[in-house]
């Protein structure tokens, strides 16, 4: 009976920190298919996240980065690999990702760049001028990029009032209010 009380008792007490999601669709208008929107939660008022251990990685293969688009939280170093046969440059002229240039590397190398500030930066490469990514960094670790359907899964949000915002490479941007209490869904359509 004692533990089936401490179960109730935890159960109760931690019931409210559990974190729930938002999941739903984007629908990308005038697009081929709906994916590379980012979706993701602006701000958790009062909390701050401890810098992500892990480095998040680009790579460079077939002339074409992949991922095409790369969300990330803000103070995450992201290592630029290349997986080609021939020399890359990984390079951004945006202010707000210090303008980094990693110079030109061969195949089997990496580089480095840690991005300090939210931001939305085009990726480029001076040896290849067709090639194009994106970084997203963003405030919060609570993000997801849609899949060619226009779907998307944030996971582990915290129960509470949020405003959601979605940034595309080509369209314009979208955000409204939600309110997460469990799984929770919002769909979001954008345009030029």
């Amino acid at each position: 009976m004692k533990r089936f009380l401490c179960v109730v008792l935890f159960a109760l007490v931690t019931g409210p920190l559990l974190a729930g999601g938002i999941h739903g669709r984007v629908a990308c208008a005038g697009q081929s298919d709906n994916a590379d929107a980012v979706v993701y939660v602006a701000k958790v008022a009062g909390k701050t996240f401890p810098l992500p251990k892990e480095h998040a990685t680009m790579d460079q293969s077939n002339r074409v980065f992949q991922p095409h688009v790369l969300p990330v939280p803000v103070g995450t170093t992201v290592d630029f690999a290349n997986s080609d046969p021939y020399l890359h440059n990984v390079f951004s002229p945006e202010a707000c990702a210090d303008k980094f240039n990693l110079g030109t590397f061969p195949k089997g190398e990496k580089r480095s760049h840690t991005f300090r500030k939210e931001c939305f930066a085009p990726v480029l490469c001076i040896v290849h001028p067709e090639m194009e990514a994106f970084l997203a960094v963003l405030p919060t670790p609570y993000f997801a990029v849609t899949k060619p359907d226009g779907s998307y899964d944030i996971r582990d949000v915290p129960d509470g009032s949020y405003t959601v915002k979605v940034w595309h490479p080509k369209l314009k941007g979208s955000e409204k209010s939600v309110s997460v209490h469990g799984a929770t869904e919002a769909d979001f359509q954008i345009a030029r």
